[in-house]
């Protein structure tokens, strides 16, 4: 696998439909067509929903977490030339642990493992580190569909 930045913001952007505040990955650093990709969040204290989330004490929510692993693996996905055009939406979310809070200058590690892919479906591994501390891990199912 490559370490240079494979998806930068502009190119994250072109991919999926998701603009501000909603999305949740600054830059793909690392992708293997088709497996796996690793992702970078970085959390910062202007991100709206630290007003109102544990204020005097921000924290993360964790569904926004899980919501950057998918999006990750939405780059990975729509890399694929024949979902050019669409858009990756969940259908389930299982074993989702929460192990550590993530806070305001932490940066999220988001790897992603596609462990089986099927037609539009495809079922994933998702782990986010704040270094290297696990901080989330989730088995994702998300399907394309037309945009």
């Amino acid at each position: 696998m490559s370490e240079k930045v494979i998806c930068n913001i502009n190119d994250i952007v072109k991919l999926l439909p998701h603009r501000f505040p909603f999305l949740l990955v600054d830059r793909v650093e690392v992708i293997e067509e088709g497996k796996k990709a690793r992702g970078i969040k970085n959390v910062t204290i202007n991100e709206d929903y630290f007003n109102g989330h544990f204020p005097g004490n921000p924290i993360m929510p964790g569904v926004l977490i899980l919501e950057a692993l998918a999006q990750t693996g939405g780059v990975l996905m729509l890399r694929k030339p024949e979902l050019k055009g669409k858009t990756v939406l969940f259908a389930s979310i299982k074993e989702v642990k929460f192990r550590k809070p993530v806070i305001p200058g932490d940066q999220l590690i988001l790897n992603v493992e596609i462990t089986r892919w099927g037609g539009r479906v495809a079922v994933m591994k998702g782990e986010a580190y704040v270094g290297n501390d696990l901080v989330t891990e989730a088995e994702m199912t998300c399907v394309s569909a037309d945009a």
